[in-house]
Parts: C-alpha cells; sequence; structure tokens
C-alpha cells in the first residue's frame, strides 16, 4: 500500500514512525549516486518538501537501478523509516526494494537543474506541474477552492451548477465565443443570405457563458442563498498579464440581500480563504514568500487582520484628482477605473483594500439596482494591492418596471430575457451577488505577476495548446 509523502513529512511527532516500513512512489527530482549508496529525493505531488530515500547495494539489481535512477524518472521504494541526520528533513528511508516504474532520458528530459522562466514552462505545460513553483500553484488553488466550498457551506448556501451554454449575455458586451455546429465552409443561409441559425443544434445563437450570475438569480428566487463555481470564457484579444480567455468564477447570489450584506459576504469570504491557506498550506507559501515575492504572507495577514474600507466611486474619483499622480488613463467622473487606479487606492491612499461602492450607472450592466439619485447603481467592487479589482458584484434590479426599461436602454431583446423579467413578476425580493475572479484570487494568494501561470492550461489569443 502506497503512502503519501505529505503523511509520512507532515506527522508531527516524527518518533512514531522510526522503524516503520512504508511504500512512497514518486518523480525523481535529484539523484547523488556514490556508488556504495544512492540518494534520490522523491517528490510525489502532495508536499512541497522532497523525502529522501537511500538505496544501498544490497537492494536487488542495484547496478541497473544506479542505472535508470534519473531526474524526471517515477520510481517506487519500499523500506524503513529512520531519523534523518542532516537538517532539512526529520526522517529518511532506507529502501529494502526500489523499482524505476518509468525511465527518463537526462539528456533530453526538459527540466534540468536550473530556473527557467516562466514563459518557456508555458510551452511544456505538461511537465510544468514537476516544477517547485506549478506544484506549489496546484496546491494552493486546490486549498483555495476547498475553501471556497467550505465557506459558503457553513454559511448554508447551496451549491448550483449554471450552463456553460447560453442564449443570453450576462454582460451585455457581446465578446463570446460562439457555439455551433453548423458547416463553417457551407453554413445553410435563408431567402435574405444570412446565416440560418434555426438550422443549428439548438435552433438560435447560442456561446459559451461569460458568467452563471443570471442563471443563479433563478435559483436564489427560490431557494435564498446559492453559488456556483464554474468556468467562463471572454473572447476579448487581449494579450495582457491579468487576462485569460477561459477562466473560473465564484458567484454567489443571495436573496433579501442588499449591497450592504454583499459587502460583508464578499470581505468575509476573502479573509476566510486567505485564513485557510496560510493555515494548510505552509510550505508553499513559504516558498512564495521566499522565492516569488518576498513578503507576501504579511501583506496576506494584513488583509485578513484589518476591516476593509468602503468609499463611494465619487470620493475616490476626488482622491485620485487630487493625488499629484500622473495616470496613463484620464480620471474623470463617469469613466470606468482602470488598474493604475484600483491600485494606488488600495497600495498607496489606503494602503489596504478598499470596497468601491455606487458607480455611474453608464457603465455598469442592466441588471444593477438604480440609486435614488438617477445617476448611480448599487454596484461594487473590492480591490486589493498588487491585483486591482478581485471582486465585482451589486444588488440587483428587482423592480419589473425598471428592468424593463434598462434592458431596452443597453439595446437587448426582451424576448431573450422573459425568463429573467418573470422573477420580477412572480415573488420578486431583494437579491444581491458577486464574482470573482479564482484565477486573480490565486495570483493574489501565490505573489505571481502573469495570470496565465496560475491556471493548468492557460487560454488566451493564439493559444490553445495541450
Amino acid at each position: 500500500m502506497r503512502t503519501k509523502i505529505k503523511e509520512l513529512l507532515g506527522v508531527q511527532d516524527h518518533s512514531t514512525l522510526i522503524g516503520k516500513t512504508f511504500t512512497v512512489k514518486g518523480w525523481i527530482k535529484t539523484v547523488r549516486n556514490q556508488k556504495n549508496f544512492i540518494f534520490v529525493e522523491l517528490n510525489d505531488g502532495s508536499t512541497f518538501p522532497n523525502f529522501q530515500v537511500i538505496v544501498e547495494p544490497t537492494v536487488k539489481d542495484f547496478d541497473k537501478l544506479a542505472v535508470h535512477m534519473t531526474t524526471g524518472a517515477s520510481m517506487s521504494a519500499t523500506g524503513t523509516v529512520i531519523e534523518s541526520p542532516g537538517q532539512n528533513q526529520a526522517v529518511e528511508m532506507h529502501a529494502t526494494e526500489a523499482t524505476v516504474l518509468g525511465y527518463s532520458d537526462p539528456e533530453v528530459y526538459p527540466l534540468q537543474k536550473k530556473r527557467h522562466s516562466f514563459e518557456f514552462l508555458r510551452t511544456i505545460a505538461h511537465l510544468r506541474p514537476r516544477t517547485n513553483t506549478f506544484g506549489a500553484v496546484a496546491r494552493v488553488r486546490n486549498a483555495l477552492a476547498f475553501a471556497t466550498h467550505r465557506f459558503f457551506q457553513e454559511r448554508g448556501f447551496l451549491y448550483v451548477n449554471t450552463p456553460i451554454i447560453t442564449g443570453s449575455d450576462c454582460e451585455g458586451a457581446g465578446e463570446m465565443f460562439q457555439v455551433t455546429t453548423l458547416d463553417m465552409n457551407n453554413p445553410p443561409k435563408t431567402d435574405k443570405g444570412v446565416v440560418d441559425t434555426t438550422k443549428d443544434f439548438f435552433a438560435k445563437p447560442t456561446y459559451l457563458t461569460v458568467s452563471g450570475q443570471l442563471a443563479g438569480e433563478t435559483y436564489a428566487c427560490g431557494l435564498s442563498d446559492v453559488y456556483t463555481f464554474g468556468p467562463t470564457f471572454r473572447a476579448e484579444n487581449s494579450n495582457t498579464s491579468r487576462h485569460l480567455a477561459e477562466f473560473w468564477m465564484i458567484e454567489p447570489e443571495m436573496a433579501f440581500a442588499d449591497l450592504n450584506d454583499n459587502m460583508e459576504c464578499a470581505e468575509s469570504y476573502i479573509k476566510y480563504v486567505l485564513k485557510d491557506v496560510l493555515t494548510t498550506c505552509k510550505d508553499d507559501m513559504n516558498f512564495f514568500n521566499q522565492f516569488i515575492e518576498p513578503g507576501c504572507i504579511e501583506r496576506l495577514q494584513k488583509v485578513i487582520d484589518v476591516p476593509f474600507e468602503r468609499v463611494s466611486y465619487t470620493y475616490a474619483i476626488r482622491v485620485l484628482q487630487k493625488s499629484g499622480k500622473t495616470f496613463q488613463f484620464p480620471v474623470e467622473w463617469g469613466l470606468d477605473l482602470q488598474s493604475e487606479h484600483e491600485r494606488y487606492l488600495a497600495e498607496e491612499f489606503f494602503g489596504k483594500p478598499v470596497i468601491l461602492t455606487d458607480y455611474p450607472r453608464k457603465i455598469k450592466s442592466f441588471y444593477m439596482r438604480d440609486n435614488e439619485d438617477g445617476k448611480t447603481v448599487a454596484a461594487m467592487d473590492v480591490i486589493v494591492p498588487k491585483i486591482g479589482e478581485i471582486i465585482g458584484g451589486s444588488q440587483r434590479e428587482e423592480r419589473f418596471d425598471l428592468i424593463e426599461r434598462k434592458l431596452q436602454e443597453f439595446g437587448l431583446a426582451k424576448e431573450a430575457y422573459w425568463w429573467y423579467l418573470e422573477l420580477r413578476k412572480y415573488g420578486s425580493v431583494p437579491h444581491s451577488g458577486f464574482g470573482c475572479g479564482f484565477e486573480r484570487l490565486v495570483q493574489f494568494v501565490t505573489g505571481l505577476d502573469n495570470i496565465r501561470d496560475v491556471i493548468p492550461f492557460p487560454r488566451y489569443p493564439g493559444n490553445a495548446e495541450f
């Protein structure tokens, strides 16, 4: 029976392991052949530290093993755990049996004993999970996902699965990937010479979803508190370090909740998952703190410890205009804030996370609730140091006449949103929700600069490899 390395190295009292026999399996990170001994650093991905296995000449087929135990090879080892005389580990294994499961030619193995650039590692995304950085990213990502589910489950939310394929555009942006089974070389045409979408699989234009929000609202308006956590897609031709064409979103929806309830949930969520990852991924976070972004643990701890600042968009505009800073993008009431503006507010002016509220209605989506001033909507963005916006949300417009009018203002066909309108006709209630970009959250935690390095297989313009 295989024992994961995490189970051995994670034991609080290592004396309980001494003298016992275990079997470990993994990939060789480094190997030192000392003729009479072979020192193998083994890792199975379950934890950051490697596990040292010592193979002696008494092990069967020692000479053959010595040839094939190379960096990148996979192996199985059975032996006795002993106290390690070295400083870097508490215990190690003296193998009584060892087998190379999969050979690896050290001359051509792409992951050599040197630091590789992240750009290069994206070209071998199938192998980069074996590196220290991407193994740590995967474990942190896993911990954040598990903590996400636990946070909402502990609050009584129901997890719902919203459609990946949709006939409606949540954002009204139109930058969506179309889904079709039509022959692109010879599509059916109508009498007017345009593509006849009634002959398509769904008999109408359909797309990959940009958000699960609208579908989530239908469940919130019957089950109170729900959340969805799934992939979303944007066909934006953007090649920045902050954008992906395929990414994951955490989207809770709460019935009988106003903007204040929404802000409380968002702040509590961020604090909860950060506290969890600092507890459960200590080795990985120490690695990021030492090699990726010195001080990132302190930065995250401050987010946990201090209350978020809550200010209006209007106030933030005044702060930016009086800052004396020269920004690349203009600062003017009615214009959306850019990353440089958001980071100035969170990093320099307030020095902590900020929740901006009450944005101009003309720059926000149709579903956001109009404020009494007629100029702004009950929107909120959570802005954090290093990243900028990490959460966007709002109180939803629950009044039938207003949502109907806003669909018209935004040029959206009522027929496509008939079911969304009916939510406002039959037992409408105040409700709120937000979306958190999961990859931006992972970026924020790990300190990595490029969003393409916090998702296993990044999708961006010109790239759909692996």
